[in-house]
């Protein structure tokens, strides 16, 4: 009676993996992304470990302070995990919030051969926390950077509600690789924020049609920012993940060197382009203006034509 039952299961879960990635929450995308019954969480929200400041401005606490840690498995082989929780506060990044990934990343450096999947979904550091979230990123980058010294893979996968601004994109430009779907912008300032410091004439935040082709998935898979473009489904994030963890090489001064030069050479080629489908066509794409209209998998067979991604960069 058990193999039926097996079955059912497995087939249950590949089916739950054709589920939307920017509709799902922190906690269903880990449980579909990694095998089923694997995962095992750090400090959840039976811990109540919630923001110290938050309560100071009268503002709603999360149990497990917007992002889930823990590890699991993917297709059998162990790996450690953080989802950050677009729903609460935009996945911003505060001090509890900023110290679970933090402490994740250190337990990954210290034991050097399981990955860490970091699922993106944020709009940057929280203001109520203004100095304890901005010495959080600090202090994951640096963890970021310690643990891909130790011989850790850190992937990225991007493509949640709140997108990866701020904070969150210094974090994943730290990353060994990237995934990202159409929806998962990343940029360091947010349109809004673009908007408020030089005017509505340098970005206007309202046109979506600008913010998704200069900070979409799309984009930043052509500009070389991000090295798989992927599906909004958790099982094309899966095999992303699997395809980058296979793939990516050592880090080290070389791998540094190659992203510096690969960093020149982009603003040498784009530098003087003002908008998105002037990049695009400077790549040479043909009707480059059709791009954001392109459905995930043709634009996938495009864009590997046009940009392969650098394995000795990162």
């Amino acid at each position: 009676m058990s193999a039926p039952h097996t079955q059912r299961t497995r087939s249950s879960a590949e089916l739950d993996r054709t589920a939307s990635w920017y509709e799902a929450s922190a906690r269903t995308r880990v449980r579909l992304l990694l095998d089923p019954g694997s995962v095992v969480e750090f400090i959840g929200p039976e811990k109540r470990e919630v923001s110290p400041h938050l309560k100071l401005f009268d503002l709603p606490e999360q149990f497990d302070d917007g992002i889930v840690v823990g590890r699991g498995r993917l297709d059998g082989s162990p790996v450690f995990v953080a989802a950050q929780e677009g729903r609460f506060m935009g996945g911003a990044f505060g001090e509890v919030h900023g110290a679970k990934l933090t402490g994740l990343l250190r337990a990954a450096r210290d034991i050097g051969s399981v990955p860490v999947l970091i699922l993106f979904d944020t709009g940057g550091v929280r203001l109520q926390e203004a100095n304890a979230g901005e010495l959080a990123i600090a202090e994951i980058m640096r963890s970021v950077i310690e643990a891909r010294t130790a011989g850790v893979k850190v992937i990225g996968l991007i493509g949640g509600r709140a997108g990866c601004y701020g904070g969150g994109g210094l974090i994943a430009g730290c990353c060994s690789a990237l995934a990202v779907s159409e929806q998962g912008r990343i940029s360091v300032s947010g349109p809004e924020v673009i908007e408020t410091n030089r005017g509505v004439e340098e970005f206007d935040s309202r046109d979506h049609a600008l913010v998704w082709r200069t900070m979409g998935g799309k984009h930043r898979r052509l500009l070389g920012g991000a090295e798989v473009f992927v599906d909004d489904t958790v099982q094309d994030f899966r095999a992303a993940a699997l395809e980058l963890l296979s793939s990516i090489r050592a880090f080290g001064i070389d791998t540094l060197k190659a992203e510096q030069s690969r960093l020149e050479d982009r603003l040498q080629r784009f530098g003087a382009c003002p908008d998105a489908v002037d990049i695009w066509t400077a790549e040479g794409i043909p009707d480059a203006v059709s791009i954001p209209a392109l459905p995930a998998d043709q634009f996938i067979a495009l864009a590997d034509k046009v940009r392969r991604f650098s394995r000795d960069a990162r």
